[in-house]
């Protein structure tokens, strides 16, 4: 399954010449997560607050190919694209709308913590594993 929003780059977002700042892109990417798990059926929040659960990043990588400047409308795609039942990592992009131009390609590889001791987890929570895990079945070609 694959997540996608629209945003339009506001003033907030830019830096002096009207391109967009290198760290709005990363909030962007991180509400696409953010949404995806949702989507999913995982609420971050009550993952936090009732399952004891933490989602950190623990690696990322972003590749910068082209800068969306003022009122340029985007869109941010978002999807799970590995799970080996310890992290899971989400492929991401973000694009130009009127030309559908990818200006960034990025990964997010996230683990399970403990909100309450802070130790991470051997492995990923089932109530976690099991969405991961289906959701990478129906990514595979039949």
């Amino acid at each position: 399954m694959k997540h996608t929003f629209e945003q339009r780059v506001f003033y907030a977002d830019t830096d002096c010449y009207g391109v967009v700042w290198h760290g709005s892109y990363l909030r962007w990417l991180e509400r696409g997560r953010v949404e995806l798990c949702e989507q999913l059926g995982h609420s971050l929040l009550k993952l936090t607050e009732e399952q004891d659960i933490l989602l950190p990043v623990i690696n990322m990588n972003v590749k910068y190919k082209m800068s969306a400047k003022l009122n340029d409308e985007i869109i941010i795609e978002s999807e799970i694209s590995k799970f080996n039942g310890f992290s899971v990592s989400f492929k991401q992009a973000i694009k130009l709308k009127s030309t559908g131009k990818t200006l960034i390609e990025a990964e997010f590889e996230a683990v399970a913590t403990s909100r309450s001791t802070g130790k991470l987890y051997r492995r990923m929570p089932e109530i976690l594993a099991k969405t991961f895990e289906g959701e990478l079945k129906c990514l595979q070609p039949a």
